[in-house]
């Protein structure tokens, strides 16, 4: 292609249509209307990039500058990308088992969960509570000295989805897991075995009384397991690393010169009155 002296010529307009989504490839080849369009925003950013060639400092220096800052970060951009997608990463097996010596509990640890049931006097936040606590102490009494709590959940549970599977929260949590409001997973690990019940719990929701229903200890997954994600964890040390030490390559060596008078001119009006 070429209009008013812009040309794209074959290895460009190849590598502009390689960039196209699958959609926009199948348009330009299937419909000649799309394919001008295409073409015509491949040239429009081509004829806009030559126009910010001919910015001048001394005609339109604001312009100059914005455009000689903004190459020079695309510039930058390029060189880094170019050398993290060509790094060479070294193998990370033998690396991977030391870590999963020395980190197992951050890389294999499966911690404890718990299951577990409760009745809910519902009172959410602005709500006297003070009148249900009695009730509620009466009813863990009664349990803790063996009612039926599966005919206490139907007969005062007021929350509607745990009491149609008779009170269970039906999934097992661990202590302190997002989602889950903090004092009632804290009443469910202050249990301490199946089939106890909680002191009163208060939540935004109200007063919980609560029943352990099953304990799910914690292990460690094998080696082989966790393999891939202690590897993936490793190379991305690495490459962090390699990308912060190739970028302190670049900084200022000792053979640098700096015109002192010029810096001090430059700086003058910056300084603050001592």
């Amino acid at each position: 292609m070429e209009d008013e002296g812009v040309v794209i010529d074959r290895a460009e307009l190849e590598e502009i249509v390689s960039r196209w989504d699958t959609g926009m490839r199948k348009a330009a080849a299937n419909d000649v209307g799309d394919r001008l369009e295409l073409l015509n925003a491949a040239m429009v950013r081509k004829k806009m990039a030559r126009q910010a060639e001919s910015f001048s400092l001394e005609e339109d220096p604001a312009a100059y500058w914005i455009y000689f800052f903004q190459l020079q970060s695309m510039q930058r951009r390029a060189v880094f990308d170019h050398y993290m997608a060509t790094l060479e990463i070294p193998d990370m097996s033998a690396l991977a088992q030391e870590r999963y010596i020395t980190e197992k509990d951050k890389f294999a640890l499966v911690p404890e969960t718990r299951e577990s049931s409760h009745i809910l006097l519902k009172c959410p936040p602005g709500c006297d509570r003070e009148p249900l606590k009695p009730q509620a102490q009466e009813m863990l009494e009664k349990l803790r000295n063996g009612a039926d709590f599966e005919e206490m959940v139907a007969a005062y549970s007021q929350d509607p989805g745990t009491k149609a599977r008779k009170g269970s929260l039906n999934r097992a949590i661990e202590f302190g897991q997002a989602g889950i409001t903090p004092h009632y997973s804290a009443g469910v690990f202050e249990i301490e075995e199946v089939g106890g019940y909680s002191d009163i719990v208060q939540t935004e929701f109200g007063l919980h009384l609560i029943r352990l229903d099953g304990i799910h200890e914690s292990y460690y997954r094998p080696y082989e397991e966790v393999r891939a994600v202690i590897i993936e964890s490793l190379e991305g040390e690495y490459t962090k690393l390699a990308g912060k030490e190739f970028q302190a390559s670049f900084r200022v060596t000792d053979e640098v010169r700096i015109d002192g008078v010029a810096m001090e001119e430059i700086l003058q009006q910056y300084k603050t009155a001592q």
